[in-house]
């Protein structure tokens, strides 16, 4: 249980908490044992729920206004004066208003910065393509020194937020905007960076997820269970680095594979996956679920989500598909490179 600024909560209270709020609240908590930690944010201290550790910490937080690029430079300055700087603004402002200057002022000095990164991939999906967030996980993993995590829900975030703390270099942490339901019932589950998660365990197909689509895979791989479908699911929770040694026995155990990504399926999870299976030299049936190639319509995230075939039913109508493919007659290894 915590005390925050008067509030008390539990993991438990995830169900009606966001995933920023959690962070905010942990965060505050990580303040207390931390004096290094400094907030920092572009005007967005209530959005993106850092606001939390500037009421209880006020000289310990700084909101630059709607200067995203200066943001990172004061976050370098401090990192440099061996601070440990907390950055919040949302996802789609630090992969490309302020790319540059993560990539050069912190990555190219690997500094001690962490980045949380709000209103990830589609789930601020009424403000339209400007601030929906759909290439920010392959921009983010192509820099250098970079770690790179996509909590599946508010619990997971708790987690990968106090990790990072011991956790050197920057870290980019992407989260979303609204009440995203939880798929943990408590912390104590095993999360590691770079670890994945497996979720359940099955022979026929694997269902790579990351963020808000772990839920949605779970429940999946209940139904499909009823039709007989032994499904397993991994929850990528970090991209890079990438879990290979979970992907590869997947790949072995099952021979088919389905990405799930909030998020283009260019350069996100499904292609970090993709370089996994090639650099392998293995083969399988293959799949890459997310948005394919284009900007987002604009509505609410849950019927964006359906749109694009990232709920439930959706990865059942593709798990079916794949599984009704006749990629190989046999289970030899040995044809394989």
């Amino acid at each position: 249980m915590s005390e925050v600024t008067g509030t008390t909560w539990t993991v438990y209270d995830a169900n009606s908490m966001s995933q920023a709020e959690i962070y905010g609240n942990v965060l505050s908590e990580l303040g207390d044992k931390h004096p290094e930690i400094i907030g920092l944010t572009s005007d967005l201290a209530k959005s993106t729920k850092i606001g939390l550790f500037g009421e209880k910490f006020p000289e310990r937080f700084f909101n630059v206004g709607i200067a995203e690029q200066n943001l990172f430079g004061v976050a370098a300055g401090l990192a440099k004066a061996g601070f440990t700087p907390f950055v919040s603004t949302m996802a789609a402002f630090v992969s490309m208003r302020a790319c540059e200057q993560v990539r050069t002022d912190i990555c190219y000095q690997n500094l001690n910065c962490k980045i949380i990164a709000t209103h990830g991939g589609i789930s601020f999906g009424t403000a339209g393509s400007t601030h929906n967030a759909q290439e920010d996980i392959a921009i983010m993993r192509s820099f250098p020194n970079m770690t790179v995590i996509v909590p599946a829900d508010g619990i997971e975030t708790a987690n990968a937020v106090k990790a990072c703390i011991d956790y050197p270099g920057p870290v980019y942490i992407r989260v979303g905007r609204g009440f995203e339901p939880t798929w943990y019932e408590d912390e104590d589950y095993g999360f590691e960076i770079g670890k994945a998660v497996t979720i359940s365990d099955g022979t026929d197909i694997t269902l790579v997820c990351t963020g808000i689509t772990v839920l949605q895979a779970a429940e999946a791989a209940k139904v499909l269970a009823e039709e007989g479908l032994s499904v397993r699911v991994l929850n990528i929770h970090t991209i890079k680095p990438i879990d290979q040694e979970a992907i590869m026995k997947a790949v072995v155990d099952t021979r088919r594979i389905i990405t799930i990504e909030e998020h283009s399926v260019i350069g996100g999870l499904g292609s970090a996956v993709a370089d996994v299976i090639a650099s392998s030299g293995k083969g399988c049936a293959f799949e890459k679920l997310g948005l394919q190639d284009e900007f987002s319509l604009v509505g609410y995230p849950e019927d964006l989500y359906a749109h694009y075939k990232l709920d439930t039913n959706g990865i059942i109508d593709k798990v079916r598909e794949v599984m009704g493919r006749d990629f190989e007659e046999d289970e030899d290894w040995d044809d394989e490179v």
